[in-house]
């Protein structure tokens, strides 16, 4: 009996070198032997996705491939007492849409220790707004609570606004009572920040000092950075004493060019946030908030749905830094 097929984005080595993609018929019997196989409903775009879906090497080594490294669906079979058919579950990062078949398609397969139980009052297709996204914002938000940042203290800083974490990030820190300040190279979109919490938005080139100054006045009691770059260096220079900065990005730049007298004079400590293989109790306790205490009211503001078709525009526009809040895949349609 021939084996179930699917839908799927498949990205494809051309002869010349080119990668195209295309949406396809793909088989069950194409996916990686995994413990749980679950049916997608929804997706979201990332912008490793992006990296994948045009051959980075990078990101994913063996084409042809399915990227998405997000997925939100239901339990088709499993081999894992863990989980039953049926169960509503989300897989981020770890290999998903790596170099493992992906969220693109509707049907993955995956070890039992990727997969995070849906939490309750959260959606499938809420849980694909926040996606890799929303969860890693959420990293940063508790890495921050756990330096010991409040509230109280001052201005939290949020690089990257308008992109996916950055968006997130603002709006999840403003509806837990956080004075957020928004950096975006997008001025055009400062009502956007505004409308999630912002309470100020400076412009990227505000955002970088070019002095030379080991030190600069400290501004804020946190920073949720996204972009890297000479904003994070300028971040950490001002940032006030016994803050924190957590780093989550490097598309401005990996580079990161500073001295050490902000760690040894005002005792700033630099966060790395790890979303691809972090703890699965602190994955789940990130979650846990996401659903409850930091959930936002409006998250249509902050997505758009697109079909599996529609999918190719966004992958460029995200490339081109172009896109703005979250672009949610339906598989179900």
């Amino acid at each position: 009996m021939a084996s179930k097929t699917f839908e799927a984005m498949v990205v494809k080595e051309t002869a010349e070198g080119q990668y195209i993609r295309q949406i396809t018929d793909k088989s069950l019997d194409e996916l990686p032997e995994g413990e749980v196989l679950v049916k997608v409903h929804f997706s979201s775009l990332n912008y490793k996705d992006g990296l994948s879906a045009t051959g980075h090497r990078g990101v994913t080594k063996n084409y042809p491939h399915t990227p998405g490294i997000d997925a939100a669906g239901v339990v088709e079979q499993s081999l894992s007492d863990a989980f039953q058919p049926g169960d509503e579950v989300i897989v981020t990062s770890y290999d998903l849409g790596m170099n493992t078949s992906g969220g693109f398609g509707q049907y993955i397969s995956v070890p039992a220790a990727w997969i995070v139980p849906l939490p309750g009052n959260l959606s499938l297709k809420e849980s694909m707004a926040y996606g890799s996204a929303g969860l890693t914002a959420g990293f940063s938000i508790l890495k921050l609570q756990a330096h010991g940042v409040t509230s109280d203290q001052g201005d939290i800083l949020v690089t990257g606004a308008t992109g996916g974490v950055g968006s997130f990030a603002v709006a999840m820190l403003a509806k837990i009572g956080y004075h957020v300040c928004a950096v975006t190279g997008k001025m055009e979109e400062a009502q956007f920040l505004i409308d999630l919490g912002a309470k100020k938005v400076i412009s990227r080139d505000d955002a970088i000092d070019t002095t030379g100054k080991p030190l600069l006045k400290g501004r804020w009691a946190g920073v949720v950075d996204t972009v890297g770059g000479d904003i994070l260096a300028t971040a950490i220079r001002s940032t006030r004493q016994h803050g924190a900065v957590t780093c989550c990005g490097n598309v401005a730049s990996p580079d990161l060019h500073i001295n050490v007298y902000p760690f040894i004079l005002r005792g700033i400590t630099l966060i790395g946030i790890d979303s691809q293989r972090c703890p699965m109790a602190f994955r789940r306790r990130t979650w846990e908030k996401i659903a409850n205490e930091w959930k936002l009211a409006d998250l249509d503001r902050q997505i758009s749905v697109r079909s599996l078709e529609a999918l190719d525009v966004e992958i460029d526009r995200i490339l081109a830094g172009k896109q703005k809040g979250r672009v949610v895949v339906d598989l179900t349609r």
